[in-house]
């Protein structure tokens, strides 16, 4: 099927596989916040979530620069399918385990690895394969839209993972994230159509040579090299807003589920606001200024919540910043999916996804034990004045500018 076909009945296509990817999204969200929110509470050490998130993002590193080729080589459909599988069936296998009273911190840490691998590999497949199914005209509204989608999922899951955690063992939210992903994998595989990839010559069949001209090709593009370094420093300096505020809760105001619980849905509440606005704004004409703005604002809100004192206020915040995220991650997003070309996406969005998942880990390593020794309200202040400052590299840097206007065909 080409993509004139395809790009017929986009609209019927498009929301196939966003409601099928919804589905699925539902219960690894469950997972992920029965998973944070069980080793936070049981253990309140800061060095025990660093294990946790290394745990959660290293592995995703690791298998990335093979995921990119993958999304590049093989069908993307089917990849992320694949994926989806393999995490459903690990989830299973630590189910079954906690079913037979093997309850260690140990077995969800490397639960959380397994479900990295299979998110690094999905996640560049994901990003790439929406341009296949997606007009280039209407991808910053269909990003906005899911990001909404992804967000209203995040407020429902903190609600019900925080009640589910309070009357049933925890293997039960797991048996519930298989049961989605069976569901989820069934309408992307059977229901959504997509065009296939051109052929790849018989001479570049070679794993190692994809790879090489995947780097080559980042190498010599100047806006994805630029939004590298740029993601590398947001990564580090963000990871105790990411990472360190359920247990900044704990600590502050008191280690109760729904304090967690009402932060996580403030948080996702923004975050569905944001993608509606992103959607049908479209943010600022030029795409570089709403990266811009959304880095100053997340530096000012991680400074606003190291300082506040009171619990309603910091969720006030939350959802501020919730608001923020789309206006960041969606421009971006289209940026790479309208200035890099189709046969390297995949590749592309892998090297970003690797960025992010050792960039955090790192400031993790740091940001971690220090938590343990420094108050993590002094570590949002300092790490919200570095975020915030990424505002200049992007408005001053001409490469970004002109990539954030102009429009370069996929290929």
């Amino acid at each position: 099927m080409n993509n004139t076909d395809i790009f017929t009945h986009w609209k019927k296509n498009t929301a196939l596989f966003m409601s099928g990817q919804t589905v699925s999204l539902f219960g690894s969200m469950l997972v992920q916040y029965a998973l944070a929110w069980h080793v936070t509470l049981k253990t309140q050490s800061g060095s025990i979530m660093t294990i946790f998130i290394i745990a959660g993002f290293l592995p995703m590193f690791f298998i990335s620069p093979f995921a990119g080729v993958w999304a590049d080589r093989f069908n993307r459909k089917y990849l992320i399918n694949i994926a989806d599988a393999s995490i459903a069936l690990a989830t299973l296998i630590v189910a079954v385990l906690y079913s037979f009273g093997y309850d260690s911190i140990w077995i969800l840490l490397i639960a959380a690895a397994v479900r990295s691998l299979g998110q690094g590999v999905q996640t560049p497949a994901v990003n790439a394969f929406i341009p296949q199914i997606v007009p280039q005209e209407h991808l910053t509204r269909v990003n906005g839209i899911n990001s909404s989608l992804q967000s209203m999922t995040m407020v429902v899951c903190p609600l019900l993972s925080g009640l589910l955690l309070t009357i049933a063992p925890i293997q039960f939210i797991f048996y519930i994230d298989v049961i989605t992903a069976a569901a989820g994998i069934s309408v992307v595989l059977f229901l959504v159509k997509s065009a296939t990839l051109p052929h790849v010559p018989d001479e570049r069949q070679h794993y190692f040579y994809d790879l090489k001209e995947g780097w080559k090709y980042i190498a010599s593009h100047g806006l994805v090299l630029r939004l590298i370094l740029i993601n590398t420093v947001f990564f580090i300096a963000g990871s105790p807003t990411m990472f360190l505020t359920p247990l900044q809760i704990a600590r502050k105001f008191g280690a109760e589920v729904w304090r967690l619980t009402i932060m996580e849905v403030c948080f996702a509440g923004g975050m569905t606001a944001g993608g509606v606005l992103i959607s049908f704004w479209g943010g600022f004409k030029n795409r570089a200024f709403s990266l811009a703005v959304a880095n100053l604002l997340f530096g000012i809100e991680a400074i606003a919540l190291g300082i506040t004192g009171n619990f309603w206020l910091y969720n006030a915040i939350m959802a501020f910043m919730g608001i923020t995220v789309p206006l960041f991650n969606t421009p971006a997003a289209v940026m790479i999916q309208t200035n890099v070309e189709n046969a390297y996406m995949g590749r592309v969005f892998s090297v970003l996804s690797m960025v992010s998942s050792l960039a955090m880990p790192a400031g993790m390593l740091v940001f971690g034990p220090l938590a343990d020794i420094v108050s993590i309200d002094t570590l949002l202040i300092g790490t919200g004045i570095v975020t915030a400052l990424l505002f200049w590299p992007l408005v001053l840097s001409r490469t970004i500018r002109e990539a954030g206007r102009t429009r370069l065909p996929a290929n």
